[in-house]
């Protein structure tokens, strides 16, 4: 079992749906308290609703991860809050499908605005309160799209997600000497809103790409966090963690044929 986080103030972006929601509920559930930001403060405000009538510590703020402003106010809220900043899990990011010879050169910076830069606006926000504290554990949300695999209608998404883990590798050494570690997890295909949106079809061709045989959870990827936000993974910086079933694994459709049943 690990190290309690009961009693941490811990911050998730994007946390009114998805995969940032499950991180979010996870969290509280195991005793942190949670500041629940996303840009719409009634879907943030449902959230934190929802963890506090399930027995959990939640409060929400509107924030918009592009604005450096609003990632500035989002730790001070965390600190009027609860006390500081001990877990940022930089989770927020979107992910609408263009081909190339369809996409705007502003849709590409919407995405690289949201998913990248958002990454490091609310990591170096987060940054004062957690040298303050003298450690601090920061857990970015990433994707196995781009870093390890490709999917038409997502370059700019994959693009995000590789600029995550090139992000990291060496924010983990400028922050390792104030006690801060920084580690990623990348989803595979996960059961949330976005993916339901996608149709039937595409859910059975992903389930069916994948040698577990079904979608991820939030949760799935939610302890996974938990993991590299514990006192048990203090010495990990810097590292990855694919959560996906074992989808990127078989070589083939032929691989996945041979599993049999």
């Amino acid at each position: 079992m690990l190290t309690s986080i009961a009693g941490r103030s811990v911050i998730v972006t994007g946390a009114s749906k998805g995969i940032g929601k499950g991180i979010a509920r996870v969290f509280a559930k195991a005793g942190g308290k949670v500041l629940v930001v996303a840009r719409d403060q009634g879907a943030a405000q449902k959230t934190a609703d929802e963890i506090k009538a399930a027995g959990g510590t939640a409060a929400a703020f509107s924030a918009d991860v592009r604005k450096w402003e609003d990632m500035e106010r989002m730790a001070a809220a965390a600190e009027r809050a609860h006390g500081g900043v001990d877990i940022l899990c930089a989770n927020a990011g979107i992910f609408p499908a263009a081909k190339l010879t369809e996409m705007t050169a502003e849709k590409w910076d919407e995405v690289l605005a949201t998913n990248l830069k958002g990454t490091f606006l609310a990591v170096k926000a987060c940054l004062p309160g957690m040298k303050k504290k003298g450690k601090g554990r920061i857990i970015i949300t990433s994707s196995i799209t781009g870093p390890v695999t490709g999917y038409p209608g997502w370059t700019h998404y994959g693009a995000s997600k590789a600029g995550q883990l090139g992000f990291l590798r060496t924010a983990c050494m400028e922050l390792a000497p104030s006690n801060i570690t920084i580690n990623a997890v990348m989803p595979g295909n996960i059961r949330t809103e976005g993916l339901e949106g996608l149709g039937p079809e595409y859910e059975k061709k992903m389930t069916d790409s994948i040698p577990l045989r079904r979608l991820g959870t939030v949760e799935d990827i939610a302890y996974g966090a938990l993991y590299f936000a514990s006192d048990e993974a203090a010495y990990v910086t810097g590292q990855t963690l694919i959560i996906d079933g074992g989808q990127i694994l078989p070589e083939s459709l032929a691989a996945l044929e041979e599993m049999g049943n």
